[in-house]
């Protein structure tokens, strides 16, 4: 192999192999790596895939559920100078056929019950489960003596959640993900003595790249679960074998509704993280209540920056409840006016990011590409107030802003306030077309207990009322079963938009 500078996400695994080789890294299942056993596994998994008549540079699609094998196929991707492209597992039809087709994927990696969802034309080989797949055969592969990659060159298309356009392959560099790595570490306090349990889909980047891989980096023994299994978790954790949580606010809800929540031991859990989407703060309190020695840390971003971009650490929740926190060690913000021109602090403008984290543009789309940079700045999407001491608050994607009667209403301090009411399970505010109000306020609950009725939507409206300006209150309640969302937790408004429109 010829030598390089090793700031590569493939040089991430290979130093903590060396420095710990006999540490446990992962666990699967009935199945345990060591930081020894799993470099060496990666190497001949990365042999594995150059024999498929992949070249550096090629796209490999990555379409499974959580798994060892799943991480074995990344980190030998970016051995190789491969590209990899993490596909939603729950994607089917045009949506997958979308996805695979434009990252021009020449192979796409699958979990066996998953590989009739997809479209023809493109080689599968399986990830697991067969004696022919890639966990299998790279256990009697050569170990990969090729050329290390570059810093710059690409390691991911990192696809955003396309929850109000189609998605878009945010290009991550091996400089950029290592940069988001070191980040991440700093900002959350990961060490090599954390038990951390990783159950959200590795595809997404928050579980793969702002947790998993730096835990790596420092060490740490992690335990991977297919999906967030409340009893799993909770057994883990009484256990004493995982200390440290990561979840989108919809799994913190959906956790701290459980019956046993109030009569579990979960003392043994001292860091929780929460991100992927706003966190109600009535919940927030709900879990700090019932948890008081539990470190909560907000973790905030978006693809394009790998993701993480800010956090608000445990010590800094008091009176800043609502808060995303202050930028991470590489990332620089600002809070801008359509121009482009800084807003005062206080005032809702778009947070922009300049850092060595960012991808480089999305994968062929130059005009989306030139329309999110400009003057050296990305431009999120997000709607946020910064407070003198550089703390950010995210008022609402500039996308999900409800213009109601010429007046901007943030949907998100109306979903803190029908949270407060405790017949409300879930809640989603949107802006409908009116025509006397151009959009109407219209919350869209999941009621506690499976019933709502025209008494409940009015008191819910009044409850709203009695805590907002009057014009921020919902027009209308609508109940529903479940809310939309993707894989990560984020609540699809876009659909419900569509859904309710008529």
């Amino acid at each position: 192999m010829t030598s390089g500078h090793g700031s590569t996400v493939d040089g991430i695994l290979r130093r903590s192999a060396r420095r710990t080789p006999a540490r446990v890294a992962v666990e699967y299942g009935d199945r345990t790596w060591t930081y020894g056993e799993l470099d060496a596994a990666v190497s001949r998994t990365a042999s594995v895939l150059l024999a498929e008549g992949l070249a550096p540079g090629d796209r490999v699609a990555a379409y499974g559920h959580n798994s060892d094998a799943y991480l074995l196929a990344f980190l030998a991707c970016a051995r190789a100078g491969l590209v990899h492209v993490p596909v939603n597992q729950n994607l089917t039809g045009d949506d997958l056929a979308y996805l695979v087709g434009q990252s021009g994927s020449s192979l796409v990696l699958a979990d066996p019950a998953l590989a009739g969802r997809l479209p023809g034309g493109v080689p599968v080989l399986a990830l697991r489960d067969t004696d022919d797949a890639l966990l299998a055969r790279q256990e009697h592969a050569p170990a990969y003596d090729g050329p290390e990659p570059r810093t710059e060159d690409l390691v991911q298309l990192l696809y955003t959640s396309g929850t109000t356009a189609l998605p878009k392959g945010a290009m991550m560099t091996h400089r950029s993900l290592v940069h988001e790595y070191l980040s991440a570490i700093t900002a959350l306090d990961l060490g090599a003595g954390d038990r951390p349990v990783h159950s959200l889909p590795l595809y997404h980047s928050a579980q793969m790249h702002v947790f998993l891989m730096p835990y790596l980096a420092v060490g740490a023994t992690n335990i991977v679960l297919d999906a967030p299994d409340g009893d799993r978790i909770f057994d883990l954790i009484e256990a004493d074998r995982a200390d440290s949580l990561f979840a989108p606010p919809t799994v913190w809800i959906a956790l701290s509704n459980r019956p046993d929540f109030a009569t579990r031991d979960l003392s043994g859990l001292r860091k929780a993280y929460y991100g992927a989407s706003i966190m109600p703060v009535p919940v927030l309190e709900r879990l700090r209540a019932r948890l008081p020695g539990l470190a909560f840390y907000n973790c905030f971003g978006q693809s394009e920056i790998g993701p993480l971009a800010t956090v608000l650490g445990p010590a800094e929740h008091k009176g800043r409840m609502d808060s995303c926190g202050r930028t991470v060690l590489f990332v620089d913000a600002r809070v801008v006016d359509e121009d482009g021109e800084d807003v005062p602090d206080g005032t809702p403008g778009e947070i922009v990011y300049r850092s060595p984290q960012l991808c480089e543009g999305y994968w062929d789309k130059p005009e989306e590409t030139e329309e999110a940079f400009r003057d050296g700045w990305f431009r999120s999407g997000d709607l946020a107030v910064r407070d003198a001491d550089g703390y950010f608050t995210i008022v609402d994607r500039v996308k999900d802003v409800i213009n109601s009667g010429g007046v901007l209403v943030a949907s998100r301090q109306v979903e803190d306030a029908l949270y407060t009411h405790e017949a409300v399970a879930e809640a989603a505010v949107i802006g409908l077309p009116d025509e006397r109000w151009v959009e109407a306020v219209t919350a869209v609950v999941v009621p506690r207990g499976g019933t709502g009725d025209a008494a409940l939507a009015q008191e819910l409206i009044d409850h709203a009322r009695e805590r907002l300006s009057p014009f921020k209150a919902p027009k209308k309640v609508l109940f529903v079963d479940e809310l939309p969302r993707n894989a990560s937790g984020k609540i699809l408004k876009r659909e419900l938009r569509d859904r309710f429109a008529g």
